[in-house]
């Protein structure tokens, strides 16, 4: 039974208040912070309360693109990598941008649209590319979706993954056309195979040449084309907008957002989308809007959607590191994201993540915990630059209750269950202050919990 077709859509997507029954608090702040970002210290949260929740999510929507000082810094490590010219490297660029960034929601966004708009280095072999990729999902993650699907039609990275640099008149290349429509912009049944051969035909004579996108009019099909219902001499920018003008986009879009922002499944229908899909096209494809209105929403901020989403490996790692001040080894995070299902970069094939349940089985868990060791109990971790019985002090919570509180506040989306936590005590005997050791021993046991993996 899909539990949300119970759900009332006008209600659902009302700005949410706090009443005596759902009360503004740092539980529900966190959930915010998790799901619009990777989650966030003490502070902001204790901050974030001066705020109402409305407010906050229009804070976050504001910050739609990174302040010039800490652009510079993060350019400018990925500039030391693009020297080097290892793709496999770059990841660790992005790694600093996601622990630091004053932006949370444009870098969610923009991991968003890397596992939507799914592109792999290992093909591409080209780390110049993939970061211009990169920086273009960034320009985009919260503006128009028209022209970030015009421009990723034209990226070299894009071009080179789904072979459509090499697409020409005499044998028109289907790969790109074929995932426009199915992966990027309609969804499966919403086009036939002779669309799919008519919108190829629009995308030839599109090469690159020396990492860059450019059109050679001698290899274009100029002929008339039939793609979706519609006539015309349409080259690739038309036939790009003949699909974004078809009626399931935004349906389809906000179908990805909704699960990737509220809830993993069940799927919701399209008389619940009907809202969100509207808000999309009323404002002309422009992005902002609708995650405005789901992350302020009712259902949002309600049990439907609260810890109904199961962590993906950047998420559960990233939020660790951000909910308790963390600095660590961005190549170390980088090359364990990798090793359990989410290297930046790498995404599996073109349709992306599957994201969900298919992040955690026996093997992926096990794999987490040992890359939750390895970060947790580096010397050159810190917490708040100190050790994490220092960090701790700040807020009273060097006990075994009070460190745990503390982890449960800022880390979990579920309270921690009566019996794991009689089970980390029996572990952590002393009721006095532990030692710096015993605390990073607490969190690795925290981050192994099968709690821990809820957002």
């Amino acid at each position: 039974m899909n539990w949300l077709n119970e759900i009332d859509a006008s209600w659902a997507w009302q700005p949410f208040e706090p009443d005596d029954d759902a009360t503004w608090d740092s539980a529900l702040a966190a959930h915010l912070f998790r799901r619009a970002g990777f989650g966030t210290d003490q502070a902001s949260l204790t901050e974030s309360l001066t705020r109402t929740p409305n407010e906050t999510v229009d804070e976050l929507i504001s910050r739609n693109e990174e302040a010039d000082s800490f652009r510079t810094v993060a350019d400018s490590l990925a500039k030391t990598v693009l020297a080097g010219g290892d793709p496999m490297k770059l990841s660790a660029a992005w790694v600093y941008r996601l622990q630091f960034t004053p932006a949370q929601l444009l870098e969610k966004t923009t991991l968003f649209w890397h596992g939507h708009f799914a592109t792999g280095a290992e093909k591409v072999q080209s780390a110049s590319m993939m970061w211009r990729q990169n920086k273009l999902f960034r320009e985009h993650a919260l503006g128009d979706f028209r022209a970030l699907t015009q421009s990723i039609a034209k990226d070299p990275a894009m071009l080179i993954y789904l072979d459509s640099a090499s697409n020409r008149k005499a044998h028109p290349n289907e790969n790109f056309a074929r995932e426009l429509m199915e992966l990027f912009c309609l969804g499966e049944g919403n086009y036939s195979e002779d669309d799919v051969l008519e919108l190829a035909r629009c995308f030839t004579g599109w090469e690159i040449r020396n990492e860059r996108f450019r059109k050679n009019r001698y290899q274009h099909d100029s002929g008339s084309k039939s793609v979706l219902g519609r006539d015309g001499n349409f080259d690739g920018e038309d036939a790009v907008q003949v699909v974004l003008d078809h009626e399931r986009l935004p349906y389809f879009i906000c179908r990805k957002l909704f699960h990737f922002f509220i809830c993993d499944e069940p799927s919701p229908s399209d008389d619940l989308l009907k809202i969100p899909a509207a808000t999309f096209r009323n404002n002309d494809l422009k992005i902002a809007p609708v995650i405005r209105q789901m992350l302020s929403s009712n259902l949002f901020f309600s049990h439907c959607a609260r810890a109904r989403k199961i962590k993906s490996p950047v998420e559960s790692v990233i939020g660790l590191l951000r909910g308790l001040e963390v600095a660590a080894d961005s190549n170390q995070i980088a090359e364990g994201l990798r090793s359990i299902g989410q290297g930046l970069f790498y995404p599996p094939n073109v349709k992306g993540w599957d994201g969900g349940r298919s992040w955690v089985n026996s093997s992926t868990l096990l794999g987490r915990a040992n890359l939750f060791q390895r970060i947790i109990f580096d010397k050159k971790t810190r917490f708040g630059d100190e050790t994490l019985d220092s960090y701790l002090k700040r807020f009273s919570a060097t006990t075994f209750d009070g460190a745990l509180d503390h982890f449960q506040r800022c880390l979990m989306a579920v309270p921690i269950g009566s019996s794991a936590r009689e089970l980390l005590r029996t572990q952590f005997p002393m009721r006095q202050k532990l030692s710096d050791s015993n605390l990073r021993r607490l969190l690795h046991s925290v981050a192994s919990l099968p709690e821990f993996q809820l957002c």
